[in-house]
């Protein structure tokens, strides 16, 4: 694109703007109006640093866009190994644990002790709701 061309697109952005801009500010406050002059700015600031012939010329050609997507797959690969990375097992033998005894105690003592980890078949009550239950089972609610 020519240099005119993209020089009056951005001036006639930043016109329109900060009249949608002085709208807002006589109609919501100086804050409003504010905010919509800023974003106003940003067309014309875009052509006075070059941004929109780079942004104009990436649009119409392939080999920037290539670039652009080979960036784009650098950083979603980084972005994979580094969930990759924390999701790893631990140095520890591959248990994910990081505090693993290094071995189980053998014989009845290692089945007795695995029994009462397990826990209780019956149902798990609260101790608190329990006493709930019995003040007012106590007082003929229930």
């Amino acid at each position: 694109m020519s240099d005119v061309l993209l020089f009056t697109i951005s001036l006639a952005a930043t016109v329109l703007g900060l009249l949608g801009s002085w709208a807002a500010y006589r109609r919501r406050g100086a804050a409003s109006g504010m905010r919509g002059a800023a974003w106003s700015m940003v067309p014309m600031g875009a052509y006075l640093t070059g941004l929109t012939k780079f942004l104009s010329d990436l649009v119409f050609s392939p080999v920037k866009w290539a670039g652009v997507a080979l960036f784009g797959l650098g950083a979603l690969l980084y972005v994979a190994s580094g969930v990759m990375l924390r999701k790893a097992p631990a140095a520890d033998g591959g248990s994910g644990r990081k505090n693993a005894p290094k071995s189980a105690p053998k014989g009845a003592a290692a089945k007795g002790e695995l029994q009462s980890r397990r826990p209780t078949a019956g149902p798990a009550v609260d101790p608190d709701l329990a006493e709930i239950e019995q003040i007012l089972k106590n007082r003929g609610i229930s």
